[in-house]
């Protein structure tokens, strides 16, 4: 069964900074963007940021300049580096292969002091 995986989740502070990391099956991760998305209680699931195949970004402006999305070829992974977290910030991560009905299971980001 093919899956992705997400990993790097945590309790921080405002300020704080987190890396997630998303690993994918080779061939999923060689042809498919992909993308971060987030999930709050009581809202919807909205795209964080995303990357081609070619390595080209795009971020939501809540996060631009703030996020950073990579594509790792050797290790088939696709993190996400979450600096100068806010309150704001905290959801359910979710990794997701755009244009598939792949999803990982998430991974919990919590911004408090």
């Amino acid at each position: 069964q093919v899956q992705l995986e997400e990993s790097g989740g945590g309790s921080v502070q405002p300020g704080g900074s987190l890396r997630l990391s998303c690993l994918t099956p080779r061939v999923i991760f060689r042809y498919n963007t992909m993308g971060w998305y987030r999930q709050a209680p009581g809202k919807q699931r909205e795209l964080v940021a995303s990357i081609t195949t070619y390595g080209a970004a795009e971020y939501a402006d809540f996060v631009k300049g703030r996020f950073t999305i990579v594509r790792n070829s050797a290790t088939d992974q696709v993190d996400l580096l979450a600096s100068f977290l806010e309150p704001e910030d905290t959801a359910v991560y979710y990794c997701h292969a755009l244009g598939s009905a792949l999803w990982g299971r998430g991974t919990q980001v919590t911004v408090s002091s």
